[in-house]
C-alpha cells in the first residue's frame, strides 16, 4: 500500500510539474498553445553606420559600429586588423586597437596584437535594431555622479 501511495504522489508531482512548466512555457511562446508554431521573429538587422557608442559600463569593450560578415578572424589572417592595426589605422582612419591588446599577460609590449586579444568578437560585438528581451534600468555610473552632486545637502 505505502508503494501505490508513493507511485501516486510521484506521478501528481510530475503532473503538476509539468501543467506548471507548461504554463510558463507558454508565456515565453507569445500565448499560443503547444501544438501551435509562431512565426519566427525577423532578423535583426545590423547597424552600419559608424557611429562611435557610448559604453554602458566601465572598462566595456566598444562595441563595432559597422557590419563584420565576412570578416575572416582566424589563425591566419584578422580582417579587423587591415583597419585598426597600429600601422593600418591612420590610413583607414578606424580608431587604433588599444595598447592593451599589444600587451602579454606580463605586461610586456609586443610588436604585434597578442595572441589571446587577436579573436575581436570574443569581446566586441555588432549592433543590431532588434528589441530586447528583458527591459533594463541600467543607470550609467557618471549619471548617478551627477545626479548625487546636484541633490541638494540636508
Amino acid at each position: 500500500m505505502n508503494k501505490l501511495i508513493t507511485a501516486v504522489f510521484v506521478s501528481l508531482s510530475v503532473l503538476i510539474t509539468s501543467v506548471v512548466f507548461a504554463q510558463n512555457t507558454a508565456t515565453l511562446r507569445h500565448g499560443l498553445s503547444i501544438d501551435q508554431d509562431a512565426e519566427p521573429d525577423r532578423m535583426p538587422v545590423v547597424q552600419n553606420d559608424d557611429i562611435k557608442r557610448k559604453r554602458s559600463y566601465p572598462m566595456q569593450p566598444p562595441t563595432i559600429p559597422h557590419k563584420i560578415d565576412g570578416y575572416r578572424v582566424d589563425t591566419n589572417s584578422n580582417k579587423c586588423l587591415s583597419c585598426h592595426s597600429r600601422n593600418l589605422s591612420s590610413d583607414s582612419q578606424a580608431p587604433m586597437v588599444s595598447v592593451t591588446h599589444y600587451m602579454d599577460r606580463d605586461g610586456n609590449f609586443l610588436a604585434s596584437v597578442s595572441p589571446r586579444r587577436y579573436f575581436c568578437s570574443q569581446c566586441h560585438v555588432v549592433q543590431t535594431n532588434a528589441k530586447p528581451h528583458v527591459e533594463s534600468d541600467f543607470v550609467d555610473l557618471d549619471d548617478l555622479l551627477k545626479a548625487a552632486q546636484s541633490k541638494p545637502k540636508e
